[in-house]
């Protein structure tokens, strides 16, 4: 585990990047709410993301000219996590931005509008191999999900895609869901966390997961496939007021995200390399992680199930409107 801790350190900075942009208003407007020229005619755009595997499409789309195709000058801005993001759309810092889909479901809950543009990233469907999933120690008793009842178990964020589909697969496995202790611990001190002891198993994702089961650690659940095996993990959104003010614009970036999430799922090489320019991971890790499946539609059967969990352990207060979130 000694090797895990120190590559674990060293990519912790794929997580821990601060927003690279000041979070001006949006870019799709001028002063009279008119579409701007960006360069060469073309109309910026600015879209918040996290700088993680999971948003490589936008930037390998950006960099094969496939938003420029469509009028469009990206402007990415990195963020650390949808606590910064969901704002940032909300004020019209952000045009779009990309956030796992309990989060958006949450902030509707909250009252805000926010509507799903484009898909982000999906699981792979393989339990054996997934991007994501709950490890423990190889000498831990706990072998399936079940087990994990009365048990510390470690998530980035409390009440969001974590827990909620872990819950699920415990009680599928004939566990008590409810008895779990979960305790938000951020992914890159996860391994640590569960080496020393704090937490019995931890959820992690790549690249940490393959760090970790590389240097011993033991996988119980790739909750994100057992909960369904056509889950969608996360998407690019938009508020309800963008779509409606510039339908045209949320049209030209919707194709052209599509676009982008088919390119790299054709080209998963090309996927790694892009990984590289904007996050620390070394190119060793890169060839080894496991890539999130990327593609345009979404499973609305996982979806339903996603939002029916999380109205059913307290994520969310209301049934989530599907036919409202979704394309």
């Amino acid at each position: 585990m000694k090797h895990l801790l120190k590559t674990a350190a060293a990519a912790a900075a794929v997580l821990g990047l601060a927003a690279c942009g000041s979070g001006s208003p949006s870019a799709g407007t001028d002063a009279s709410g008119s579409p701007a020229a960006g360069g060469e005619g073309l109309t910026p755009v600015t879209v918040g993301v996290i700088p993680i595997v999971d948003t490589a499409p936008i930037w390998l789309g950006e960099a094969e000219g496939l938003f420029a195709e469509e009028g469009l000058d990206l402007d990415i801005q990195t963020a650390t996590g949808g606590s910064a993001i969901v704002p940032g759309v909300q004020s019209g810092s952000y045009d779009f931005a990309f956030s796992n889909l309990i989060s958006i479901m949450v902030a509707n809950d909250k009252g805000l509008d926010m509507s799903v543009v484009a898909n982000g990233a999906t699981t792979t469907g393989d339990a054996e191999h997934d991007f994501g999933g709950v490890v423990v120690n190889a000498d831990s008793d706990i072998r399936t999900p079940k087990d994990l009842a009365g048990k510390k178990v470690s998530v980035n964020n409390l009440s969001n895609i974590g827990d909620t589909t872990i819950k699920d697969v415990i009680e599928a496995d004939g566990g008590d869901a409810a008895s779990v202790q979960f305790v938000e611990v951020p992914f890159p001190d996860a391994p640590a966390a569960l080496e020393n002891g704090v937490v019995d198993a931890a959820w992690i994702v790549d690249p940490f997961l393959t760090q970790a089961v590389d240097s011993g650690a033991r996988l119980v659940s790739s909750n994100f496939v057992d909960f369904h095996p056509e889950l969608d993990i996360a998407g690019y959104f938009t508020s309800q007021a963008k779509i409606d003010a510039e339908p045209e614009l949320v049209e030209r970036f919707t194709r052209a995200m599509n676009a982008s999430l088919e390119f790299a799922q054709e080209n998963p090489e090309k996927v790694r390399d892009i990984v590289g320019t904007y996050t620390k991971i070394d190119d060793e890790t890169r060839a080894e992680i496991v890539l999130p499946r990327y593609r345009a539609e979404f499973d609305q059967e996982a979806a339903q199930k996603l939002a029916d969990s999380a109205k059913k352990y307290g994520t969310l207060s209301n049934d989530a409107d599907l036919e409202k979130l979704l394309p």
